[in-house]
């Protein structure tokens, strides 16, 4: 009997998860726990860490999972790299159920980089308005650049004192809008864009709207994680929970 460890926390998840909810899979959604007030889904829940490969390791026997698929958030690059390692290790199944990356189009000023300390050296040194759309997660490593206005749109309000001496919380959830974005951009005069290339439609209004009004953004290249097999749509995942070996690396 096929029973599925959903590694969650993204819209794709979610999407999963109500797929398969309604075809009747036994499935269960773990979230990583960093979100306050997660989303509801339609399958049992788990919150928390596994305590590394061999937490894992040990979850997914006691839970007599048979499938995983890893539908995190592309810049959860531990997690991902402990499910191959654990899926790998006692041969069981794994999918990768990815958004694919963004792109740049016509009139976008993007810089990549390859890290958060790489677009922290990446912005100016005259004070500016930077528009930081990373999380909370990396916030600390902009601290050695106090001189700048930063602006940080995150899902929960910080519970910590901020290491930016001059910054302004936006707490919102997304998907977000492309007129939302501009105005937002526009009443903070958002000099420069910070953010991880996550991919996906609903974080990609920053970008348009840095392209609309003609602001440079710094984009954070994803970070790299073992080959494994990579789905982008959930009929592709429902399939491969039928036929495993359909989808290689």
């Amino acid at each position: 009997m096929t029973r599925v460890l959903l590694l969650g926390g993204t819209t794709e998840a979610s999407q999963m998860a109500r797929a398969l909810a309604e075809t009747g899979v036994d499935a269960i959604f773990s979230y990583a726990g960093r979100t306050a007030s997660p989303a509801r889904q339609p399958l049992p829940v788990r919150i928390g860490g596994f305590g590394g490969v061999e937490g894992l390791i040990a979850y997914l026997r006691d839970a007599a999972i048979t499938h995983v698929i890893d539908a995190t958030h592309p810049f959860a690059a531990r997690m991902s790299r402990n499910a191959v390692e654990a899926c790998a290790a006692i041969d069981i199944p794994l999918l990768a159920f990815e958004r694919a990356p963004w792109t740049a189009a016509d009139g976008d000023g993007w810089r990549m980089v390859v890290d958060i300390a790489g677009a922290v050296a990446a912005l100016p040194d005259e004070p500016a308005r930077i528009f930081l759309a990373i999380g909370r997660q990396s916030i600390d490593a902009f601290a050695v650049r106090p001189q700048h206005d930063y602006l940080l749109r995150l899902v929960d309000p910080p519970d910590v004192v901020l290491p930016l001496p001059k910054a302004t919380v936006v707490i919102a959830k997304g998907p977000f809008t492309l007129e939302g974005d501009l105005a937002l951009m526009q009443v903070h005069g958002i000099t420069h864009v910070v953010a991880k290339n996550a991919g996906g439609v609903g974080a990609r209004a920053k970008l348009d709207a840095a392209r609309a009004l003609g602001v440079p953004v710094i984009l954070i290249d994803r970070p790299a994680v073992p080959p494994r097999p990579v789905a982008r749509t959930v009929n592709e995942v429902m399939t491969w929970l039928d036929h495993p070996a359909r989808l290689g690396v």
